[in-house]
């Protein structure tokens, strides 16, 4: 697996596609993909975003379940997420559980993930893997 990060707008897709060799047909999109496009796909672009659906549409409980089952049945998935969190609490309470399952979710995708790149301003940076 491997994990490019960032704020919005910052070239984490671009970089995902010059780090991996994927191009832009490989990346599902998590505004609209579904459960089993992701268990076999090859990346996905606004990870968070499904997330967000994700808990919309089911349980908490069942987002987590799934996610497990994800990063088991497709360990070479390549995620690109925007990063949670760095601005004020939202006061919706929605909200406040997206931001924050989207952390968590994150950090278990890069404990098991081979490289993991922070984006800023175009630039990958890598923060876990070989390429130190």
């Amino acid at each position: 697996m491997k994990v490019f990060v960032g704020g919005a707008f910052q070239g984490k897709k671009k970089a995902a596609m010059e780090k991996t060799g994927l191009c832009e047909t490989d990346f599902l999109d998590g505004e609209t993909c579904t459960k089993e496009e992701l268990l076999t796909g090859k990346a996905v672009n606004h990870f968070h975003s499904y997330i967000r659906r994700a808990l919309k549409e089911e349980r908490e409980g069942a987002l987590d379940a799934f996610v497990q089952e994800l990063f088991r049945k497709n360990p070479d998935l390549v995620i690109v997420s925007t990063e949670l969190g760095y601005g004020i609490v939202p006061i919706d309470a929605f909200d406040r559980l997206y931001r924050e399952k989207v952390g968590r979710i994150l950090c278990k995708a890069v404990e098991q993930a081979e490289e993991v790149y922070r984006v800023v301003a175009g630039i990958p940076v890598c923060i876990k893997g070989e390429k130190i």
